[in-house]
């Protein structure tokens, strides 16, 4: 319940807010020293915390050290824990030292950075970040504040985002030519493979879902978009009078991690007249190593293109780049000017109000967290994270490889392995691959040690092993392969037994 209040509220009281801060610092710490010991995936059931959490608020105010310890006795047994070393399930969202401090002096200063003078140092240094990130990735001028050719680039909370807002300015301006009451015109075009945020995003800013185009791919690509493939679907759709809109081209799927051809879509773009928008959200990171740069040969003809930093690039959720060659058209579809924003700055036109760039009005100092992470590490060893989980990933593939009763389903992409089990007998069918390898999944992750998920591609069951959380070492990766090993054993032995 509480205890009575003893003092002056005081709810930012400097001298207190140190203290527990300390404390609350340490709490985390002493999580990531014994993160190894909690089972990966949450095995609480649905429903256990109401069980264990009184159904009122407290009244009166109740001291730090009782709130750590419940968070430890009843939260932290349902985290699934994304930071463990044995997590290799759905994506990358690795933290670190950096980022932790980053959304510190975020969520210290607390601003609200809507337009420039808000808070002046959150928007030019955001211009500034998104700038380095460009130049990391090796980015055309055209997409940068620096550029000199009207491009520029803003930080998201997610994928999402940046895309319902580049769906929603290629929108505007293919209507504002053939007639706002010709929405239902318009078709977006993804693969099989996009990431379901672009079909969700097309919902949300009115494209009927009729018009929402997930284009076949198949193994003998690699499960790339084809541009023949996306011609015939254009040409289909215009012969039925429709309208070709918006393509999204992906740099590593979330199934496979598969690579669309960037310059083939480009130019296919650029003749049928349609927005393309590169989604790099997992593998843009991979662009600041030159040896992968060349999967993003061709974006110099894109509109717009994303990446998540709070993936696979050291900083904490949530930090999404946007890069769009013509901001303007994002200014036009989503600004609002109300008398009380108005400002000098504003009114001249001379600076970046960043409300004008996304759908909120409100918007988090996401700057000063990716700023922190490039400065504290640095591009060699940030180079050197991302090499070092490929690594990795082509020691488990080759793991996996010496083992006759595993395949490996699609060749490796980025830190990504897609395996399986094979049957025990060369005639099983299909569904038989399926069941086998669905239960061998949901004994590892139930076994707490390892935490993986699935794919289904043109019908086909595969397990995902994604590598890239932050503590992740050789020796967890080959202790995980021993697990499924072992796991593998015992089902084929139950399914095959004599």
């Amino acid at each position: 319940m509480g205890s009575l209040p003893s003092e002056v509220f005081s709810p930012l009281d400097t001298n207190l807010y140190s203290k527990e801060s300390h404390a609350m610092v340490d709490f985390i710490a002493d999580y990531y020293r014994h993160i190894e010991q909690y089972p990966v995936r949450s095995q609480v059931k649905p429903g256990y915390l109401s069980k264990l959490l009184p159904d009122t608020p407290p009244i009166f105010s109740e001291p730090i050290d009782t709130i750590l310890e419940d968070i430890k006795k009843d939260i932290i047994p349902g985290l699934t824990h994304w930071q463990s070393p044995n997590f290799y399930a759905y994506f990358q969202a690795n933290a670190s030292t950096a980022g932790f401090l980053g959304e510190m002096l975020c969520s210290g200063f607390n601003v609200v950075g809507f337009s420039w003078i808000s808070s002046p140092a959150a928007t030019e240094l955001e211009s500034i970040v998104m700038d380095w990130m460009a130049k990391m990735m090796k980015l055309p001028s055209m997409f940068l504040f620096s550029g000199g050719q009207g491009g520029g680039g803003v930080l998201h909370g997610s994928t999402c985002e940046a895309v319902v807002c580049t769906l929603a300015a290629a929108r505007d301006k293919a209507l504002s030519k053939i007639g706002h009451d010709s929405i239902t015109k318009l078709v977006v075009y993804a693969s099989d493979q996009t990431h379901f945020t672009v079909q969700k995003a097309s919902k949300i800013i009115g494209i009927p879902t009729s018009n929402f185009r997930a284009l076949p791919t198949c193994s003998s690509s690699d499960y790339a978009l084809t541009a023949d493939t996306v011609r015939k679907a254009m040409e289909s759709d215009m012969a039925q009078g429709l309208v070709p809109l918006y393509l999204c081209a992906t740099v590593g799927t979330t199934a496979v991690g598969a690579v669309d051809p960037l310059f083939e879509l480009g130019q296919l773009a650029q003749e049928y007249d349609v927005w393309l928008h590169v989604d790099s959200a997992y593998a843009g990171s991979s662009a600041i190593c030159p040896e992968f740069r060349h999967y993003f040969d061709g974006v110099e003809l894109a509109d717009s293109i994303s990446m998540n930093p709070h993936k696979w690039f050291l900083t904490n959720m949530d930090c999404c780049c946007l890069w769009i060659k013509n901001p303007n058209l994002l200014v036009d579809s989503l600004s609002t000017n109300p008398e009380i924003l108005r400002n000098k700055a504003s009114d001249a036109k001379v600076v970046v109000d960043y409300k004008d760039w996304q759908v909120a009005l409100s918007r988090r100092f996401r700057a000063i967290k990716l700023w922190l992470v490039i400065r504290r590490y640095g591009v060699a060893n940030l180079m050197e994270h991302i090499r070092s989980d490929v690594a990795l990933a082509e020691h488990f593939e080759r793991m996996v490889t010496l083992d006759d009763r595993f395949e490996v389903v699609v060749p490796r992409k980025f830190s990504l392995v897609c395996f399986r089990l094979k049957p025990k007998f060369e005639a099983c069918e299909e569904a038989n691959y399926s069941e086998l390898n669905r239960q061998l999944l949901e004994d590892i992750n139930n076994s707490g040690r390892a935490f993986m998920t699935h794919a289904v591609v043109s019908g086909t069951f595969m397990i995902r092993f994604a590598i890239g959380t932050t503590l992740t070492k050789k020796r967890h990766v080959d202790e995980t392969w021993k697990l499924i090993q072992s796991k593998a054993t015992d089902l084929l032995n139950r399914k095959y037994k004599k």
